[in-house]
C-alpha cells in the first residue's frame, strides 16, 4: 500500500523520487546503542529529517523491542515512544523530526526514562495542541487526546517554544498561537512538558514552580488508596462491630470534609490484612478520578483522627489518595487545613489540569508538584480553622499572600 501510494504521488507530482522503502521491524533493526542487540545495524543511517504516525499499543515489558532499549522503559512500554527515541537517534546533528503522537508522555513516572533522554538528546521548538480528542482521528476509535511536535536534535536551547492549537486535524491553520519560554513548558526539575495555551496558563505554572520545593522535600507524600474493594470482597462488611475498620471512598468526601458513615454498602471492611490497613491519623483525602465535565480536577476532604476516636486503624479506597508524612509524628490539624487550602484554590486546580490532561489524580505528579514551606502551610491552616470557610473562594484569597510574596 505505500508503495502503491507513492508511486500515485510521483504521477500526480510527475516528479521522480528516490524512494527506498524498509520492510523490517524499525526498532529491531535499528543501532545497538541502547542494548547489546546481535541482530542490529552497526552503521545505522542518519536523516535530516523524520516525519512519524507511529504506531500506538503496548508492549510486554520483555518484548524484544523492550528489551533492546531498556535505558528510556520503565515497565511495560508503549511502542510509540520507543519509535520516537529511535528516531530522534536515527536524527543528524540539528535534525527535526515532527510526530504526531498522544500527550500521555509529557509528565508522570512512567515515561520519566523517555523524557530524560527526549529531552536531554534535542529541544522543542513547535507543539500543536487539538481543543477535541475525539476529532482528531474521526474515522477511527482513538479517543487519546492527541498533540504534534517538532524537535531538533541539538544542545541548545530555543529562548521560546511556538504553540498552536486546532479543533480538529481537518484544519491544521493555527487558531490560536502562543509563543512561550522554553523553561516554561520543559521544566528543568522533572523535565515534565507543560502544555500552556493561554497567557493565563502561563502565569499559572511561573506562579506554582515558583512558590516552594515539592511535597517530600518537607516530609510529607500523597499515596494511593490502600484496598481494592472489588478485589477483597470477601473482606468488606455493611456494619461496624470487633475487627471491623472504616473503609473511606471518594463518595465520602463531601464539601472538603470526610462525612462517614453515609449508608454505603461496603463501607467496613475486616481488619484480617493488615496491608490495607493505615494508622488512624490525620490525613488530607483527595478523589483519584473525576469526571470531564466536573468543574474541578482536584477534590480534597479534610480527615481528622479525632472525630473517629473508637478506631485505632481504617482503610482507604484506591479511587482516593491521601497526603501523610514521610516519617514521624502526624500531620497536625493546622497542616491538613492548610493543605486543603492550598489544593482547594483554583490556581493548584488550573496548574493540574495543565500539568496532566487526563481525569485522574496522580500521586507521582502532585508529590513533584512545588508548595510552599511547611511553616506557610500551618499558617494557611490556622486560617482555615478560624474561618471554618471550606469554598474555593476563600482559599484563592489565603493562596494571594504567598504568590504575591
Amino acid at each position: 500500500m505505500l508503495r502503491a501510494n507513492l508511486e500515485l504521488v510521483e504521477g500526480a507530482l510527475q516528479l521522480s523520487l528516490n524512494i527506498h522503502i524498509i520492510d523490517e521491524n524499525y526498532i529491531l533493526s535499528q543501532s545497538n546503542d541502547f542494548s547489546n542487540n546481535p541482530s542490529a545495524c552497526s552503521n545505522p543511517m542518519k536523516y535530516d529529517m523524520v516525519i512519524a504516525n507511529p504506531p500506538y499499543f503496548k508492549l510486554s515489558k520483555e518484548a524484544p523491542e523492550a528489551a533492546s532499549m531498556r535505558s528510556v522503559c520503565f515497565g511495560a512500554p508503549n511502542i510509540y515512544f520507543l519509535f520516537a527515541a529511535m528516531s530522534l537517534f536515527n536524527l543528524r546533528h540539528e535534525g527535526e523530526m515532527v510526530y504526531v503522537m498522544p500527550r500521555s508522555w509529557t509528565s508522570g513516572a512512567y515515561f520519566s526514562s523517555f523524557r530524560n533522554y527526549f529531552l536531554s538528546q534535542g529541544r522543542l521548538s513547535d507543539i500543536h495542541l487539538f481543543d477535541s480528542r475525539d476529532k482528531v482521528f474521526d474515522k477511527e476509535s482513538v479517543l487519546q487526546e492527541t498533540m504534534i511536535v517538532k524537535l531538533i536534535k541539538t544542545q541548545t536551547s530555543p529562548r521560546s517554544i511556538d504553540v498552536s492549537s486546532s479543533v480538529d486535524s481537518h484544519d491544521l491553520g493555527r487558531n490560536a498561537l502562543l509563543t512561550v519560554p522554553y523553561d516554561v513548558v520543559v521544566s528543568g526539575r522533572d523535565n515534565y512538558v507543560y502544555l500552556v495555551r493561554t497567557q493565563e496558563e502561563i502565569d499559572v505554572v511561573k506562579s506554582v514552580n515558583s512558590i516552594g520545593n515539592p511535597m517530600p522535600s518537607i516530609g510529607l507524600k500523597m499515596k494511593t488508596g490502600l484496598t481494592v474493594d472489588f478485589r477483597n470482597r470477601e473482606l468488606l462488611r455493611n456494619s461496624t462491630g470487633d475487627r471491623i475498620v472504616p473503609l473511606f471512598y471518594a463518595q465520602h468526601i463531601k464539601d472538603g470534609q470526610v462525612v462517614f458513615p453515609i449508608g454505603k454498602e461496603n463501607e467496613y471492611m475486616t481488619d484480617e490484612s493488615p496491608g490495607r490497613l493505615q494508622l488512624n491519623k490525620n490525613y488530607l483525602f483527595v478523589k483519584r478520578f473525576t469526571s470531564k465535565e466536573e468543574r474541578r480536577r482536584l477534590q480534597c476532604g479534610v480527615y481528622l483522627a479525632r472525630r473517629f476516636p473508637e478506631f485505632k486503624k481504617i482503610s482507604t479506597q484506591n479511587k482516593i489518595n491521601f497526603i501523610d508524612t514521610i516519617d514521624g509524628p502526624e500531620m497536625s490539624e493546622e497542616l491538613v487545613y492548610g493543605l486543603y487550602a492550598i489544593f482547594n484554590s483554583s490556581l493548584y486546580d488550573m496548574y493540574y489540569r495543565i500539568l496532566n490532561g487526563s481525569t485522574q489524580v496522580n500521586a507521582t505528579e502532585m508529590n513533584a508538584v512545588a508548595v510552599p514551606t511547611r511553616h506557610e502551610i500551618e499558617r494557611l491552616g490556622r486560617k482555615m480553622m478560624s474561618s471554618k470557610d471550606f469554598t474555593t473562594a476563600f482559599c484563592d484569597k489565603l493562596l494571594e499572600g504567598i504568590v504575591n510574596g
